[in-house]
């Protein structure tokens, strides 16, 4: 079956292409055209489902009114949060969203970047899996880039993060006030800014608390099995560790396993910190002390950023890092 087309539709209806885009781009008013004409072709549009061409649009106004969203993986529930709080925001502005899935891989990053510039969007926003900020900033010269969770150390990309190295001394902290002095941490990929920067709050905490030397970091990826095996291979040894910090909610739930699979109680063998916070996390026996991100600011703010930038609009701060919370719950003992 033949597309619809505005060329099909004036033949059909009598009237001329021009006069069916206006109507059907709600110009009609502007031109003055009839409402019993108006009304006419909107029946037919919607009588054989016309679907206008969003790229043919962008080459009449610039404009696709569609973003792209890459995130690296839409089976961690941080960032399928992350982009539902971003579909939500789009879609009362009157954008479509277009989300690819990375896999933690920059070679997929970059070919999804490319298909979302073929396909005109008006912008992007991203959670990069790379540590060279190069190609989105090339990116940033065709379309407007803004950088979600993560962001990289020096460039001019607009970003809205975490203050991750906060969070993680504060959940270290916690842990030290408790008590503890072996503290495994268990990091996610290691280029991740915000990994890196969880990993310097902990040995900043260790420092200043005088425990340097206990500090210990482990693990090269936010997943589960990142977690599952770090911490069965930290609960092998002889002098294992106190407490684990888990520097997001899959390695957590890795870790979680492996304590289990131990036949250990938590916190009464060992305690449990995690980076991310979820409902889940207090339905969990017991409940899980985690350092709580402002995931729904996180996704409004780099919208508010990235519209901004659409509209040509500069000014104010555009590169932020908004405070977490440490969320106390039944997970740490005191020693």
């Amino acid at each position: 079956m033949s597309k619809e087309t505005l060329i099909s539709i004036a033949q059909r209806t009598g009237f001329s292409v021009s006069t069916v885009s206006r109507v059907l781009s709600g110009q009609a008013a502007k031109y003055r055209i009839s409402e019993k004409t108006v009304a006419l072709i909107a029946r037919e549009a919607e009588r054989c489902n016309y679907t206008p061409s969003l790229l043919a649009k962008g080459l009449r106004t610039s404009r696709t009114d569609t973003l792209g969203l890459l995130i690296p993986s839409i089976d961690n529930p941080y960032f399928a949060h992350i982009a539902s709080i971003i579909v939500h925001e789009a879609r009362a502005k009157g954008y479509k969203v277009i989300l690819i899935d990375t896999s933690e891989d920059e070679r997929n990053e970059r070919e999804g970047v490319r298909s979302l510039l073929s396909r005109k969007v008006d912008g992007i926003l991203i959670a990069p899996a790379g540590d060279d900020p190069a190609f989105l900033e090339a990116t940033a010269r065709q379309t407007p880039v803004v950088c979600i969770d993560r962001h990289f150390a020096k460039t001019s990309l607009p970003y809205v993060v975490t203050d991750n190295l906060r969070g993680g001394r504060e959940a270290t902290q916690h842990l030290i006030d408790r008590g503890h002095r072996r503290i495994l941490c268990i990091q996610g990929v290691r280029h991740s800014i915000p990994s890196a920067d969880r990993v310097r709050g902990y040995r900043q905490a260790l420092e200043d608390n005088g425990l340097s030397a206990y500090a210990r970091v482990t693990g090269d990826g936010f997943s589960i099995r990142n977690g599952y095996e770090q911490t069965l291979r930290a609960l092998h040894v002889r002098q294992r560790p106190t407490a684990i910090f888990a520097l997001s909610n899959t390695i957590l739930l890795g870790a979680l396993k492996a304590v289990r699979e131990m036949k250990l109680r938590i916190p009464d063998d060992i305690s449990l910190v995690s980076f991310d916070n979820y409902d889940y996390l207090d339905y969990l026996d017991p409940a899980v002390t985690r350092v709580g991100q402002p995931s729904d600011e996180i996704g409004a703010q780099a919208m508010e950023i990235l519209l901004q930038r659409i509209a040509g609009e500069t000014g104010g701060e555009e590169q932020r890092r908004l405070p977490p919370s440490l969320i106390v719950c039944r997970s740490v003992r005191k020693l």
